[in-house]
């Protein structure tokens, strides 16, 4: 089985979801719910990990989750394995408690909005499991960040940030007013239609945010993923490299991109850029040919083997 990416660094947003091995439940009672939370904020306190918001659901869990010091996986590691033990423990039981690794999709967190899409994703996952009675208040629901959301700042716990959520649902100070406000936007957003495509990115993919994001994230990622990592992703970051590629050297040259596609398909200039495409990236020479404007493989292939002979 392809693995799941791990993207870290300093400041880096995710949003986690783990689930029971399988799909088994990790929180048989309220008491397991204690645990968990008590558990993530000893974590929180060992890493310094910063948490936006937070779900539990009978067979798995939703963290948003901040890493001031780039250490998502040493932080998830303790939290994962010590809720596991405590939770054996507790019902006299053995094995695993995780399916596996849990999925952490990387979160554009600048204020573009992306943010707020998770945080809501993972404060509506009980009204989209239909745990919570429809004539109940989110707030009802007891296992999730949204009821620390309304609480006085001295009375929520420290491990909790609210501040970049409210502002980027336009509530510019923790008082009593703009916590009832983010409660009113909260319930709106819960009678709006949605339409569940919206939340495909919350399922699949490895990060929620821009292109640009994502670009910068690929870049990140070069020279880093092995045969083991999914292919998509392998491909994605293939793909940033060789376009990062691709500008550098149009810039060299003082070419524009629509030269690529004007004038001769083969020429020195390209010829040099294809063969730094085929050493520093795995785009196959047809890829290369296909978005150099250069033809077919098999015209491409012998002039390019002549260049290199006579150039590297």
């Amino acid at each position: 089985m392809a693995r799941l990416l791990r993207i870290e660094y300093p400041g880096a947003v995710y949003h986690v979801l783990s689930r029971g091995d399988r799909k088994g439940p990790i929180f048989l009672d309220d008491g397991d719910c204690h645990d968990f939370i008590k558990t993530l904020a000893e974590a929180c306190q060992k890493t310094r990990f910063e948490i936006h918001g937070y779900c539990l659901m009978k067979n798995h869990f939703h963290l948003v989750v901040e890493t001031p010091e780039g250490n998502l996986v040493a932080g998830m590691r303790w939290l994962m394995s010590t809720y596991a033990n405590r939770f054996n423990h507790r019902h006299g039981l053995c094995g695993h408690v995780f399916s596996g690794r849990y999925k952490a999709l990387v979160v554009e967190a600048n204020g573009r909005g992306y943010l707020r899409t998770v945080c809501d994703y993972t404060h509506l996952n009980p009204v989209r499991a239909k745990v919570l009675p429809a004539r109940s208040r989110l707030l009802e629901y007891p296992w999730s960040s949204f009821g620390g959301y309304l609480t006085e700042p001295r009375h929520r716990p420290k491990w909790l940030r609210v501040d970049r959520l409210l502002g980027e649902h336009g509530i510019a100070q923790d008082t009593a007013e703009g916590r009832r406000e983010f409660e009113r936007r909260m319930e709106t957003r819960r009678a709006e239609e949605v339409d569940p495509r919206q939340w495909k990115g919350m399922r699949r993919g490895w990060c929620v945010g821009s292109p640009q994001f994502q670009q910068a994230l690929l870049e990140r990622l070069h020279g880093k993923l092995g045969p083991g990592h999914a292919g998509q992703i392998r491909r994605e970051a293939s793909q940033a490299r060789a376009e990062a590629i691709i500008a550098a050297e149009l810039r060299k040259l003082g070419w524009k991109e629509a030269g690529l596609s004007q004038g001769a398909k083969v020429n020195a200039g390209k010829l040099a850029l294809a063969a730094r495409l085929r050493r520093e990236t795995t785009l196959t020479i047809q890829q290369i040919a296909d978005r150099l404007h250069m033809g077919s493989r098999k015209s491409v292939s012998p002039k390019l083997h002549a260049w290199r002979r006579s150039n590297e």
